[in-house]
């Protein structure tokens, strides 16, 4: 069969599975799926946005008989391009099976645990759990971008709160393609659903089982020994990061190596007292003593710590302004429809040979700085005194012991705290958390005259003091931005640059992430390794394993892109003939 043929017929398969309306075969309309959402890309045979679980198992089986490769796509917001293809290197087309018409969330035990469908969301979740009196495992952060529940926990993703660590379950319902490549239904949530694959999607689908059907096995459902691991702050190792084998299980870590349906995690209650307090010091010493006092001798540990460098400050406040006002004025459920809109004027601008690149992006930019400062009067004035800024959110206990803490501490160290108000928390929670896609804004903007955007996620020691990143010379002169920010009480921290025009990133990369080698850091610590970062040996161990035939998100983490996780002969590599 020839590969026009080919790709007809198995676009004809799919159409007939999900509908005309549902696959995608036209470059321009498959593009918002296959191109990462801050990097990466590549080609798609086609693209299917099955509406039930059964659609999905009917599409696999289609592929896997097809012998293409299948990306599993949630929402496309991954910061290291690990959702859609790479380059065009690959021995096999690729399908993207986008899930996110299928976001059904099912309450369980009084929503003590949920089961959260593959295109189901956090700020779903948020919505669903509201009227029982509890919160998802995060709660802000990837909640305002659209992030999946299930991109969460296949991504290792770690969130911003401190008691609850990375996204983390050992229940969960997927496929995998065996090693004599067969296709095969797992079904670990811990619930009867019946003996084959259709009974068992067609009656979770319907939520057909009864009371008596859900167990309740000795498997974690989220990192319950996180909060004891974190207080040890003389530790050597990173209290979370992605190549951590006690957190490589089945679905969670699995970076879409497995087709997963549906996966069964915790849920916490909504503390009763929650205060927000706002910190700045000019000394990086004087955040790490008290991150230190504050996990090892607090009674209730604290929520979350959110640390902005000021020069995140500055740039999130002018290039995630649209982002902030959208979400404080019309609220996270908006997030998706924003994002179709602009994939949707994008499309179309693209079409017109005067219209720049981005043009959703460049008008809602200039849009943006129609309106006033955003910004709450107190956090403005300290950022004209303090380089360090970080928001420490602390809930019932925690409250008052925090509260006289700083009060003492503060008598004689350099820096200075306030107390915020609901409001000034509000706004001080959003402006950390639209930073990330400010420095995507910020090179939109100011791209032509710059070299390539650079990112890094690094988990530092529990016991690392110099958290503070000093460039060497060499380095800086490279350097045209510096962005950094992160989850400071886990020593996770988000370093982002933007490189001087001709510098080569990839190297100035390479120089970086050795310094980390030598101080036994770990990267990435929460973004997963996608198309950004080579996966270490556990990693690489645990895709292989997962995934026997190589046929699921194939290359990621540098892995092979081949069938069998077969290598390209050095003469051979990147010439194509391999096709």
């Amino acid at each position: 069969m020839t590969e026009t043929n080919f790709s007809l017929d198995l676009a004809a398969e799919l159409k007939a599975i999900v509908g005309n309306q549902y696959t995608l075969t036209d470059e321009d309309k498959t593009k918002p799926y296959s191109q990462g959402f801050r990097l990466g890309g590549g080609k798609a045979y086609a693209v299917v946005r099955p509406g039930s679980l059964l659609e999905i198992w009917k599409c696999l089986q289609a592929c896997v008989k097809a012998d293409v490769i299948v990306i599993m796509q949630a929402a496309n917001t991954g910061l290291t391009g690990g959702s859609t293809p790479n380059g065009a290197d690959y021995d096999r087309p690729i399908v993207i099976i986008s899930t996110m018409r299928i976001d059904d969330i099912q309450l369980l035990d009084q929503g003590k645990q949920i089961v959260g469908f593959a295109g189901s969301t956090l700020f779903g979740l948020e919505d669903t759990l509201k009227p029982y009196g509890r919160e998802p495992h995060s709660v802000i952060g990837s909640s305002c971008i659209g992030a999946s529940i299930v991109g969460g926990v296949c991504n290792n993703s770690g969130g911003a709160l401190v008691q609850r660590g990375p996204a983390y379950t050992e229940m969960s319902l997927f496929a995998q393609v065996t090693q004599d490549g067969e296709l095969q239904l797992v079904n670990n949530l811990g619930i009867e659903l019946g003996s084959d694959p259709e009974e068992i999607l067609t009656n979770l689908q319907n939520k057909t089982y009864q009371e008596k059907d859900v167990q309740f096995p000795e498997k974690r459902a989220s990192d319950n020994e996180y909060h004891e691991r974190i207080r040890d702050v003389d530790a050597d190792t990173p209290s979370r990061f992605n190549n951590d084998p006690r957190r490589l299980y089945e679905a969670s870590g699995c970076a879409g190596k497995l087709a997963v349906f549906a996966v069964r995690i915790d849920t916490f209650p909504i503390p009763e007292k929650y205060q927000v307090f706002y910190i700045g010091t000019n000394d990086p010493a004087v955040m790490e003593q008290m991150r230190r006092d504050m996990l090892s001798t607090f009674k209730t540990l604290p929520v979350s710590g959110e640390y902005m460098h000021s020069s995140s400050y500055d740039i999130s406040k002018k290039y995630g302004k649209d982002s902030y006002l959208v979400i404080d004025k019309l609220g996270t459920k908006y997030i998706p429809k924003m994002f179709a809109l602009k994939r949707t004027v994008d499309r179309w601008a693209g079409k017109v040979k005067f219209m720049p690149n981005k043009f959703s992006d460049r008008v809602m930019q200039y849009a943006s700085q129609l309106f006033p400062n955003h910004l709450p009067k107190r956090m403005e004035d300290f950022r004209e005194k303090y380089e360090h800024h970080w928001i420490v959110e602390t809930s019932n206990d925690g409250v008052a012991e925090a509260q006289a803490y700083l009060d003492n501490f503060f008598k004689n160290n350099e820096g200075d705290f306030f107390a915020c108000t609901k409001r000034e928390a509000d706004q001080a929670i959003l402006h950390r958390f639209v930073t990330g896609g400010a420095l995507t804004r910020y090179y939109i903007m100011n791209g032509k005259d710059l070299g390539s955007i650079m990112t890094i996620d690094v988990a530092f020691p529990r016991n690392e003091r110099d958290w503070f990143e000093e460039l060497p010379k060499d380095i800086e002169d490279k350097v045209a931005v510096k962005m950094y920010y992160g989850h400071f009480f886990c020593h996770v921290m988000h370093q982002n640059y933007i490189m001087k025009k001709g510098v080569d990133a990839k190297a100035v990369k390479k120089q970086i992430l050795s310094s980390y080698d030598a101080r036994g850091a770990e990267y990435p610590a929460e973004h997963n390794v996608g198309h950004e970062y080579v996966a270490k040996p556990a990693l690489r161990e645990f895709y292989q394993k997962t995934d026997p035939t190589n046929s699921f998100n194939s290359g990621i983490g540098g892995t092979s892109k081949l069938k069998n996780w077969q290598e390209l002969s050095h003469e051979h590599k990147g010439c194509g003939c391999h096709k």
